[in-house]
């Protein structure tokens, strides 16, 4: 069993944004540590851990089981948001995973929303399509973080309910507030981002039938990306 004092980093990073008294949902929860760590250090967190498959949900049931947490926390079998009902949560987790996903999600449960105070979403590619979805669902990053673990970059998202908050191109795909702090670990994704944007650039210009709009976009995206790492 996972001992919780050796909980990855990005997770614990994720826990400091459940509130004493919160009720919130895991999606996805890779065998419940998430709200394991979150429920043994405050009892007045209550969690539901989402799961979409049995081998996973048996997994999560044995993490709350041997850490006696079964009056916290329910281990529930569904996609997406199907596992809550509407003022179940107050706040819900989407971590690890891709950002098309972490975006799909959000839609397909956009009726679940309506309580939901606080998301807090951990992409690990597409950044943009997240923050641009919370937008359209009316939420706005009141934080973010850039992570690396095990090889990855993970962006996390804590996006709060805002009011006619916009936010432009460059803020949906850079993050706005990464933005502001320009971290090494947001230098160092962002320069091999460029690369492959480079590559691909290069690749479309050898080819003999050119897709000019496209040669134009990834143009300028680079010349974002330049301008931000610059």
């Amino acid at each position: 069993m996972k001992d919780f004092k050796q909980i990855s980093e990005r997770l614990k990073q994720i826990a400091t944004y459940i509130d004493s008294n919160m009720r919130f949902a895991d999606i996805g929860s890779d065998h419940a540590y998430l709200p394991s760590y979150v429920c043994l250090q405050n009892q007045t967190v209550q969690a539901i851990a989402g799961e979409i498959s049995n081998g996973p949900y048996d997994r999560a049931k044995q993490t709350i089981e041997e850490y006696g947490l079964t009056d916290q926390i329910q281990v529930r079998l569904g996609n997406g948001l199907e596992v809550i009902e509407r003022d179940e949560v107050d706040a819900i987790v989407i971590a690890g995973m891709g950002g098309g996903l972490i975006a799909s999600i959000l839609k397909e449960g956009a009726h679940k929303l309506e309580h939901i105070t606080r998301i807090i979403a951990q992409p690990n590619t597409n950044g943009y399509i997240v923050r641009k979805t919370l937008h359209e669902l009316g939420y706005t990053p009141i934080k973010e973080q850039i992570i690396e673990e095990n090889n990855h970059i993970y962006e996390m998202i804590v996006a709060e309910r805002a009011e006619d908050h916009t936010l432009d191109e460059k803020e949906y795909m850079f993050g706005p507030i990464l933005l502001q702090e320009k971290s090494s670990t947001f230098i160092k994704k962002w320069t091999k981002e460029r690369d492959k944007v480079l590559y691909i650039l290069n690749q479309m210009n050898k080819s003999t039938e050119k897709n000019v709009e496209k040669i134009y976009q990834y143009e300028k995206t680079l010349r974002w990306i330049e301008e931000v790492i610059r």
